[in-house]
């Protein structure tokens, strides 16, 4: 990734201001070919030139050598898409050099660092080897320090904060975990009924509407993402590990999270299964697997967050507050392939490997591989 560019920068500048070669060399003291090597960037300015290049043109230095050490949040939405789409066809190595160029260039832009940190956590597995992955895990931990440390955005912070932990979880590392973390403190209440009470007094229903279905959405998110962590703590009582799985699924089927969050809603099942494997349950592993098959082979796709006739004013939330928007961290055929590891790669389900129905969901599930 080139990072400067001076001389385009430069000629342009020069001739939209009518100023010649000639001119602009007579003026710094320099000879034309020297203005000319600059131009075609054959050499470059000495140093202390750069500030009286940029005053002539009355630009900064960063302008006068295209240098942007911030990127915009569209900017980073768009990078992280062709980096995910590089991930899903290019040898990971050379994707994780090309997430190190933009580290290098935008080091100060500190939501862009902790896009790139998402993406080598959510890319890791296509690194190969162990060490590999865990030096991955190590970079991203290290930018999410960075961002925590630096930002002034509170929730970018703690977002970094969060993933960070995850990092270090996968690295085996829990005692880092506990340093780092705190449970929240309790608050008052959330300040969503609020804010629609006000929106409802200026006689904006609509925008009422919107940020209280916002909250709810989130809020069963939350659940979705808690409920899994708990059921693996509840595999020493049967009864707590059953109960805790029926009320997840009454939660899933009150909100249709298949269509809401079907991403989510695979990673319950997979959790789900491997309880039940946990207890020697095998064909209740099976009954739930077999639901994670027709989810994941099902039409899904494009994957992405949305709403339903419920959730129906949920699309420019999505583009608002989410800095991805709508669209998954990882592109489709990364996805679909990361959805047959979860089954064929997972120790808890190695005692069904020869039973014939488990067998089945995996070849469904290698062939909806190859629907991309």
């Amino acid at each position: 990734m080139k990072e400067i560019h001076l001389g385009q920068i430069l000629a342009e500048h020069r001739r939209r201001s009518g100023i010649t070669q000639d001119e602009l060399a007579e003026f710094l003291g320099v000879s034309k070919a020297a203005v000319s090597k600059w131009e075609t960037e054959t050499t470059y300015p000495d140093i202390l030139l750069l500030p009286r290049l940029a005053s002539y043109f009355d630009i900064s230095i960063d302008e006068l050598m295209g240098y942007e050490p911030q990127m915009d949040a569209e900017g980073i939405r768009e990078m992280y898409r062709k980096l995910t789409e590089e991930f899903a066809a290019c040898p990971f190595m050379q994707v994780r050099e090309h997430c190190r160029e933009y580290v290098r260039k935008y080091y100060s832009c500190y939501p862009l660092l902790f896009q790139i940190a998402s993406l080598l956590i959510n890319h890791s597995m296509l690194a190969g080897d162990r060490k590999t992955i865990e030096q991955t895990m190590e970079e991203a931990a290290e930018l999410c320090r960075r961002v925590k440390a630096q930002t002034d955005d509170p929730n970018l912070g703690r977002n970094a904060l969060h993933l960070e932990a995850y990092c270090l979880l996968v690295l085996k590392r829990p005692e880092e975990v506990l340093e780092i973390l705190e449970p929240e403190p309790p608050v008052a209440g959330a300040p969503e009924p609020l804010l629609a009470s006000a929106w409802k007094m200026t006689g904006n229903l609509k925008e009422a509407k919107k940020i209280l279905q916002a909250a709810i959405y989130k809020n069963i998110i939350t659940l979705l993402n808690l409920l899994p962590s708990y059921m693996e703590l509840c595999t020493e009582d049967p009864g707590k590990f059953e109960e805790s799985c029926r009320r997840l699924q009454m939660l899933t089927e009150a909100f249709q999270a298949d269509d809401l969050h079907p991403g989510i809603l695979l990673s319950c099942y997979i959790t789900m299964a491997q309880g039940w494997m946990s207890l020697g349950e095998k064909e209740k592993a099976l009954t739930v697997l077999e639901k994670y098959t027709e989810l994941a082979v099902g039409d899904i796709y494009p994957i992405k967050l949305k709403g339903d006739d419920y959730f129906d004013l949920l699309e420019e939330w999505f583009e608002r507050s989410l800095s991805l928007g709508a669209y998954p961290p990882r592109d489709e055929s990364v996805i679909r392939h990361s959805m047959t590891q979860a089954v064929t790669e997972n120790p808890a389900f190695h005692d069904l490997a020869e039973e014939p129905h488990f067998r089945d969901m995996v070849q469904r599930l290698k062939k909806n591989e190859d629907c991309v």
